[in-house]
């Protein structure tokens, strides 16, 4: 039975068949193709108007191919956990990697729930390290690590005990009651003490928050002395260590606050992953990897024996490099008011990579193969570096440090320490050495290996090298779900989250690891490359449809047209309504809600001419080399109660003095100002050449999408739109209506 065990996979991947699905993608690209058609052979004269509106199409046209491209290889993983001991003696190591960079926008309540869910991960505690990496230099931060691992010891053992499914304190305490009748008095007596025991902890966080001075800086919080966030030595405490290498235990648990002088770059959060690969490098040298942002909750206690059954696979895992969960979140706003939840994108989109090379780095809920992060190409091998892997070349790539040079050497090797000779603590000398920022200077680090620099996308930029050595990725998607986080509760921090995504991927797409440029001189496959277009051109959207937003609102002031007449105008319409008809049944078909669709279409606009605008000259200028752009970390909220989204104010659109409203409020007021002159008849007259039903109907879909907006104008406080973005924007649809009547564009 055991030699049958070892010939089944540790998992399987399941294609999808969506022909109904295929067949109406290829009706919209008939249609977009019959549009372009009629404007390359129409009889009118070719204005500037007609030509930019052929070229706003044509690539819409191509982003359309690069959806279907993407969509129509839709895999599932299937994985057999129970089959892979039956496969390897023991399981391997994994080191857990956290991310925390501001103890007021990312509160230490938030980590603390995060790192008692990893600890309580159902896997061998002696097989897991926990690293946490803490950009704010916070002993906030550090406090309450310490205060939760004295809870751990309590927590993780309750969680095995009782096999509790979610493993964040306030989730569970949260969704669970013990008014069950089965349950057992005993369970009932350690649940309530369980959850004393965290009221007390996170009031004790609350209260110590709150404090101008919250505590002393003394004993083990004299480091923090003299400290500033972005100029301080390295700090690194091993807050608990399983001295005895036992299963049973918990999980080591280091804190590491890089060192951070102004003269350094830091290199946003790839030089903070890359410190704690380095670190974690040299304490445990687990070969596989797990990053997580701060408010990513283990949802699936048993999610890494789930990545390991892809990651190990003898047929199909080898060259695997990383394992991607997909990002859902917990207590969404109810019909994700913001858009920023992301169900469709990644059931279709991603789910469709899937089937490709492999979905795209999502930059949290991954699990890593440490030589892929090191730059090793799938079927390099120690061998095949010359046998001892020379000295030279190593400390060229990955440093001076020695003892580091050897923890890689092994990891490339794809050996690793016994977990009984692993003492964290004896390696806080050397760790504080590779946690210098001055370390990476003249190796490989974020330019050839590790998290690369230079993105402040650094996630899809870091997947993009490694498909390009001939990498793959896999989803895990098991069930329940491997993780849930919390998505922006509010619209400012949605966009400001989004204009840093949409900033990175310009300077990808312009720079030397596009998908282009992977695709000739790289590994990539050329569907995988493609389907990277969909992610690296989300900003070049914005360019696109600001213009073509610009050039409706300039037909409808000059009484002008760019859309057909007569039977004609059937295209368009026809390629509008069956493109929402078919995005709404796709919504429902996976338990969305028509308003959920909805909401969703409406911020596609919103977000692509305001956040992915700005994205893209955000990151031409970062290009150009005249001012570099700050890394805007996305607020986090902890929930106070379950009820948020019942909220009144739950869902509102609110307002501030952001730059990032200015062209939403100036489309909208240039678009009510040119449907007034066309009601007012305060046109220009032309002979038979006007504006039609198209440009009015596209006029009064965009009025629509920005309907938040326009309540804006009117609301007051946090609601209404701020007096100095009204004025700003008043200006700009000034000039631009005053431009298309005094000038015109033909």
């Amino acid at each position: 039975m055991a030699n049958q065990g070892h010939d089944l996979p540790l998992y399987e991947k399941v294609w999808l068949k969506r022909r109904l699905q295929r067949v109406i993608d290829t009706l919209i690209l008939f249609l977009l193709l019959l549009l372009l058609n009629y404007r390359v052979l129409s009889s009118n004269s070719f204005t500037f108007p007609w030509f930019l509106a052929l070229l706003c199409e044509s690539w819409f046209t191509f982003t359309w191919i690069v959806i279907l491209n993407s969509k129509w290889s839709p895999a599932v993983t299937i994985t057999h956990p129970d089959r892979l001991l039956q496969w390897v003696s023991e399981l391997p190591p994994v080191d857990l990697l956290v991310t925390t960079a501001n103890p007021i926008l990312e509160p230490p309540i938030i980590t603390v729930n995060t790192v008692l869910s990893l600890l309580a991960l159902d896997y061998p505690a002696n097989k897991l390290a926990c690293y946490v990496s803490d950009d704010g230099c916070s002993p906030l931060t550090f406090y309450a690590l310490v205060e939760a691992s004295k809870f751990a010891k309590f927590w993780v053992p309750f969680c095995k005990k009782y096999n509790v499914q979610v493993r964040a304190p306030f989730r569970y305490f949260s969704d669970v009651a013990t008014n069950k009748s089965e349950e057992s008095l005993e369970f009932k007596q350690e649940w309530l003490q369980m959850k004393d025991m965290y009221h007390n902890l996170s009031q004790n966080l609350e209260e110590v928050t709150s404090k101008t001075i919250p505590f002393q800086l003394d004993g083990e919080y004299a480091v923090f002395s003299n400290t500033e966030q972005r100029n301080h030595p390295t700090i690194i405490k091993v807050i608990f260590e399983n001295m005895d290498g036992l299963s049973d235990q918990l999980p080591h648990l280091i804190y590491i606050s890089r060192e951070k002088r102004p003269q350094y770059p830091h290199n946003y959060k790839a030089g903070a992953m890359n410190v704690l690969t380095r670190v974690s490098g040299l304490m445990t040298n687990a070969p596989f990897m797990l990053n997580v942002d701060c408010d990513m909750f283990v949802n699936n206690p048993k999610i890494v024996q789930h990545a390991m059954c892809i990651l190990m696979d003898s047929k199909s895992g080898k060259e695997v490099a990383f394992v991607q969960c997909f990002q859902q979140f917990y207590d969404g706003i109810k019909d994700d008011p913001f858009g920023n939840q992301w169900v469709a994108v990644f059931e279709y989109i991603v789910r469709g990579m899937a089937g490709l090379q492999g979905p795209f780095y999502c930059g949290t809920n991954t699990f890593h193969r440490r030589k892929a992060i090191y730059g090793v190409y799938p079927d390099e091998t120690g061998s095949r570096r010359n046998g001892k892997l020379e000295e030279k070349i190593l400390i060229q790539q990955f440093g001076s440090l020695e003892e580091f040079v050897k923890s890689a050497a092994h990891a490339m090797e794809g050996s690793a320490y016994s977990a009984n000779d692993i003492t964290p603590s004896s390696f806080i000398e050397a760790a504080i050495q590779v946690a210098d920022c001055g370390y990476e200077d003249g190796t490989w680090w974020g330019k050839q290996m590790g998290w690369l620099y230079g993105s402040l996308t650094e996630d899809v930029l870091t997947g993009l090298s490694m498909k390009r050595r001939g990498w793959r990725s896999e989803c895990c998607t098991p069930d329940p779900i491997a993780f849930t986080g919390c998505a922006p509760g509010g619209l400012l921090s949605t966009m400001l989250q989004q204009k840093r995504w949409f900033t990175g991927h310009t300077v990808i797409f312009f720079g030397k690891h596009s998908p282009l440029m992977c695709m000739l001189f790289g590994k990539i496959q050329f569907r995988a490359g493609l389907s990277y277009f969909w992610v690296s051109t989300l900003s070049l959207r914005g360019v696109f449809l600001v213009c073509y937003i610009a050039l409706l609102a300039y037909c409808m002031i000059t009484n002008t047209n760019i859309f057909p007449k007569g039977l004609g105008l059937w295209i368009p319409i026809t390629l509008f309504v069956i493109y929402n008809v078919y995005t709404l049944l796709e919504y429902v078909k996976i338990g969305l809600s028509m308003r959920q669709w909805w909401n969703n279409q409406r911020m596609c606009i919103v977000r692509t001419t305001t956040a992915s605008f700005l994205g893209f000259l955000n990151g031409m200028v970062q290009l150009s080399g005249l001012s570099d752009i700050a890394f805007d970390i996305t607020e986090k909220e902890y929930p106070t109660s379950s009820a948020d989204e019942n909220s009144t104010d739950a869902g509102r659109f609110t307002f501030n003095e952001s730059p990032v409203f200015v062209i939403g409020t100036t489309i909208l007021l240039v678009y009510l100002t040119a449907i007034l002159i066309k009601f007012w008849g305060l046109q220009p007259t032309h002979s038979g050449n006007g504006s039609g039903l198209g440009e009015f109907i596209c006029s009064t879909y965009v009025v629509v999408c920005f309907w938040p907006y326009l309540k804006g104008l009117f609301a007051r406080g946090n609601y209404g739109i701020p007096l100095s973005i009204m004025c700003k924007s008043a200006v700009f649809a000034f000039v631009f209506v005053h431009f298309c009547r005094s000038n015109g564009l033909s």
